[in-house]
């Protein structure tokens, strides 16, 4: 005899089975890029909504000529890999609605007949303590959420740091350029004329020789150079997401203000509250806090309450009544996953505290490490106008013919030898204290005029 299901039961299941079909997701698939996604252009202006970096304001790029603000702003929108790293916020955001989602309640069903009736039990049950853990697994995911929004935002803050590095050691790398340009013809033009001396009879080999390896000197210092622009130039582009190909013209200097050893003391003692990256451990500290106490929640009895209807097959008699699932707390009682939560709470907890540690240390090293080429370039800009008078009168003198060749090759040596310290000198000054404004959080300022 063929089973009769009663028409509710056929309601009932069509309806879950609507409910089930109308809530799912469907699949699409995202294939893999196959080219570099870089641009020839930097034509572009922020808006104001897509920057958090503090102290970086929106700014018009323009390829005429970039200065410092205008390629940390570029490379902030435009690298490639914060833009992967910003994909970080849309999983944070998926997990935070997860967690806020209560869990669906079960459904049951099972039916039986006999010669001259039918029978069955239908059950609806719901996770209480699910419920009851809500409150702490939400809040856990909320802090998690902040914390990958400030691990993002110190990716950008390094980004643009690094790009201010670039910067300066790019337009370092031009001005160096220039000095061992000028350097490699004079004494390349004094050894063709030592050459011609020597061919004379007015000069000896020894001398010729010596020069000769001044010559080779600059030219292998010139070669490095040119290799290390070449790095700088690929370097840059690479982080603002441009082709390897397209040319920057960058105008200005970053020019970072120093710090006073009171504003030092003061940036160090305000780090926990100012600097993105220990913004962020405190916010996955408050995270590991919540999934403790959600760990101590789930200690007590776990419970799952719901109903049943039941039909009797034989004596075709319905039933209606209340079903309570409890988890008796003999053995396990959860004590493995608060143990866990504790240890990882205090490892957050001390990692915390050893980057406080570092970043303090590093800022004071980095300080007086600035305060030391400070002073050796103040001693440098002493010298410089010396030698440049010296290198004058050489020049004059040798016009006419008061002084030999190589005493003004010698005075016009030193000068751009000097030239090319204070260059390498000011441009580690200058990435030194970009790197200080990081270590202490301070805004990317703008540079000074």
């Amino acid at each position: 005899m063929k089973a009769q299901i009663p028409i509710p039961l056929k309601l009932s299941t069509a309806i879950l089975i609507i409910f089930a079909i109308n809530g799912c997701a469907t699949y699409k698939p995202h294939p893999l890029p196959t080219a570099p996604d870089l641009t020839n252009t930097v034509e572009l202006t922020v808006p104001a909504t897509q920057f958090d970096v503090p102290g970086l304001e929106p700014h018009t790029i323009s390829p005429e000529g970039l200065d410092v603000t205008a390629v940390m702003t570029l490379a902030v929108l435009n690298n490639p890999d914060l833009k992967a790293a910003r994909l970080q916020a849309n999983v944070a955001r998926a997990q935070l609605l997860e967690a806020g989602l209560l869990p669906d309640p079960q459904f049951g069903a099972s039916f039986a007949t006999s010669a001259l009736n039918y029978g069955g039990v239908l059950s609806l049950n719901q996770d209480i303590q699910a419920i009851l853990t809500r409150g702490a697994a939400k809040a856990a995911a909320k802090a998690t959420q902040t914390q990958v929004h400030l691990n993002i935002l110190w990716q950008e803050i390094q980004v643009a740091e690094r790009a201010r590095e670039l910067f300066i050691q790019a337009q370092s790398d031009h001005r160096l350029l220039g000095v061992l340009k000028a350097n490699q013809s004079l004494l390349a033009e004094n050894y063709h004329r030592a050459q011609a001396a020597m061919e004379r009879g007015d000069e000896t080999s020894t001398t010729v020789a010596s020069d000769l390896i001044l010559v080779s000197d600059a030219d292998a210092a010139l070669r490095q150079v040119q290799i290390d622009k070449n790095l700088t130039q690929h370097a840059l582009n690479a982080l603002v997401g441009l082709d390897p190909n397209a040319e920057l013209h960058l105008v200005g200097q970053a020019q970072l203000q120093p710090l006073t050893r009171a504003r030092l003391e003061e940036a160090v003692s305000d780090l926990p509250h100012r600097r993105v990256d220990l913004l962020a451990l405190q916010a996955g500290y408050q995270s590991q806090e919540e999934n403790l106490r959600r760990a101590i929640l789930s200690q007590f009895p776990s419970l799952s309450a719901g109903v049943d209807l039941e039909r009797d097959p034989v004596e075709g008699v319905n039933a209606v009544g209340p079903e309570v699932t409890l988890t008796l707390p003999l053995f396990n009682r959860n004590r493995g996953q608060i143990a866990i939560q504790r240890a990882t709470r205090d490892m957050l907890r001390q990692q915390f505290q050893a980057q406080l540690d570092a970043a303090a240390s590093q800022a004071d090293e980095i300080w007086k490490a600035t305060e030391i080429m400070n002073a050796q370039l103040k001693d440098l800009d002493a010298q410089l106008p010396e030698l440049k008078n010296t290198a004058a009168a050489a020049e004059q003198s040798l016009h006419q013919n008061y002084l030999n060749a190589g005493l003004y090759v010698s005075a016009q040596s030193n000068f751009l030898a000097k030239q090319s310290e204070e260059i390498r000198l000011r441009a580690s000054l200058e990435n030194a204290r970009s790197t200080l404004s990081t270590v202490l959080g301070l805004p990317m300022a703008s540079p000074a005029h």
